[in-house]
């Protein structure tokens, strides 16, 4: 399957709460290869299903080179002291700015067969991983920035020649 665009910030699917599956089918399947092949690229660390359009609840994760994927994932667990933390995100081209996330963080979710998927840990996957779930929840990443960095966010977007 090729790469999957990515939605731009404005899309209305990026800003609605995504639906859980509940039948793996042919077009699941299809869904979770055009993730994995949607995050393959280098600098990308996830890719939500809203991203590619698709308003269901699964992603996929690229952390160092460990490439996987995420069916019905739920943030169970934080923990730590959140902190400002370097952020961009696909469907927001060209900004970099600081989100409060906490260092660790972990999901459960499933797989295409139905066994329960763990994934915790600390660093760029619990960032990843809350910034995924954030996603299928109608959530971007500028939602977690300081209100003044979040203004200037906005004015960024309006200059941004993609928007």
């Amino acid at each position: 399957m090729p790469v999957r665009p990515i939605r731009l910030f404005g899309d209305p699917v990026l800003r609605a709460p995504s639906a859980a599956i509940d039948v793996v089918d042919d077009g699941i399947r299809a869904l979770v290869r055009d993730l994995l092949d949607s995050v393959e690229p280098a600098g990308r660390a996830g890719v939500a299903a809203p991203q590619i359009g698709v308003g269901l609840r699964a992603f996929s994760y690229n952390i160092d080179g460990d490439i996987g994927y995420v069916l019905n994932p739920v943030l169970v667990e934080v923990s730590g002291e959140p902190q400002p933390v370097g952020e961009g995100c696909l469907s927001v081209p060209g900004l970099w700015h600081d989100a409060i996330r906490y260092p660790w963080a972990k999901v459960v979710g499933t797989d295409l067969d139905g066994n329960e998927v763990v994934l915790e840990g600390e660093g760029l996957l619990a960032q990843a991983l809350q910034h995924e779930t954030d996603h299928l929840d109608g959530k971007l990443y500028l939602d977690r920035l300081p209100a003044d960095t979040r203004r200037q966010a906005m004015r960024e977007i309006r200059e941004s020649s993609w928007f």
